[in-house]
């Protein structure tokens, strides 16, 4: 820790330490080193020291810290551990809080097959009906018999994508062209998962493109974005994502709509910002000072475009440091309106990042192999 300061609760003014806290219990090297270096620099935006575990265990005095979350946290975590009690608003930590846990997955994007399905407590039926102009056609099912039924509705209009609802990154997903092939596949998902967490089915779209619209705060720091994904692939010849590139401005999503986007852009973030009011509205409880939103452009099965929203994400993801990036281009020029920044992920033996890019990973992953993540700023808009 060197030299900082160590900010002691008896000063009640005093600024707050940054703690990359908790952790995913089965966290790789990558993932640790991405959710440090985020803490990190999170730390250098707000003015307050970076603590590890161990030192933060060393303070003399009870603190309250500003924490950097692995995953969206729940309510009852807060509850349970002294480090995020005092999680209040936005201004208390980067990411999200939500009141259950399948608010955090892609559960909540679409309605049951009906008023009747089975759902967990805390379940709105409301939120579906709220964003059903704003996302693809598609359920969200708690047993298997519902969800043969939701894959038969939408098999007639098309293929159908089955999604696990925790699922990452676009993994464990696949394309369904008959009911006897969603009934196969879906005999091979757990009935006890199920249950616990849910099955998405969606109308599958070709020729796809992926938005990331999002707003992030961090302190009295405030901005916006929208911008497409790139896949790559994995070591195992899987598609993966690979990173984003990202326009920002300055303020909240009303601020990115108003400014210069095409047409595809704008509309991305009019559902983006729509499913967002929603999920506060039907959640409430929901806090999340980290906005991202998937959204998707393609041709469904008859080949007329669509667009929607994906899915949400209210903890630190792939697109963080280039949020980061951003945060810290406008802290240091106060007239900035606009910028560009990117992020980038590679897996195997990887040329070095440019001198300008900000290295988050560059090593042997326990898990994906070798692999190298880096982001930075493409352009300053003015």
């Amino acid at each position: 820790m060197g030299s900082e300061a160590i900010p002691r609760r008896d000063a009640p003014d005093a600024a707050r330490i940054v703690l990359a806290h908790p952790r995913r219990p089965d966290a790789s090297a990558h993932e640790t080193a991405s959710q440090d270096e985020l803490a990190r620099r999170i730390a250098r935006l707000l003015d307050c020291p970076f603590l590890t575990e161990a030192e933060f265990q060393r303070l003399p005095h009870a603190v309250q810290p500003y924490c950097v979350p692995a995953e969206t946290l729940t309510e009852r975590e807060c509850l349970s551990d002294s480090r995020l009690a005092g999680i209040r608003g936005e201004q208390d930590f980067f990411g999200g809080r939500v009141p259950y846990g399948f608010v955090a997955s892609k559960a909540i994007t679409h309605a049951l097959v009906d008023a009747h399905a089975l759902r967990p407590q805390g379940w709105s039926l409301h939120f579906g009906a709220r964003v059903r102009d704003a996302v693809l056609r598609g359920y969200t099912a708690f047993s298997r018999a519902e969800a043969v039924r939701a894959a038969r509705l939408l098999l007639e209009t098309g293929p159908v994508r089955l999604k696990p609802a925790q699922g990452k990154g676009g993994r464990g997903q696949r394309v369904l062209e008959s009911e006897a092939a969603a009934q196969a596949a879906l005999l091979e998902c757990s009935g006890a998962d199920l249950v616990r967490h849910g099955v998405v089915l969606e109308e599958n779209l070709a020729d796809i493109r992926t938005y990331s619209v999002g707003q992030v705060r961090v302190g009295p720091l405030v901005a916006s974005y929208v911008g497409e994904q790139r896949l790559t692939r994995d070591h195992a010849g899987e598609p993966a994502y690979g990173g984003s590139d990202l326009r920002f401005v300055r303020g909240t999503l009303a601020a990115l709509l108003a400014g210069g986007l095409e047409e595809d852009e704008r509309r991305a973030v009019a559902l983006a910002a729509a499913y967002d009011q929603a999920a506060a509205d039907c959640y409430p409880g929901l806090i999340a000072s980290r906005r991202n939103y998937d959204v998707a452009r393609g041709l469904d099965g008859s080949g007329a475009v669509r667009i929607g929203v994906l899915e949400q994400s209210w903890r630190a993801g792939g697109a963080s440091m280039a949020e980061i990036c951003a945060l810290e281009a406008f802290q240091r020029d106060p007239a900035l309106r606009t910028v560009r920044a990117y992020t980038l992920e590679r897996y195997g033996e990887a040329e070095a990042p440019p001198p300008s890019a900000q290295l988050v990973y560059r090593g042997e992953d326990e898990r994906e192999g070798p692999m190298v993540k880096y982001a930075g700023i493409c352009a300053h808009d003015g």
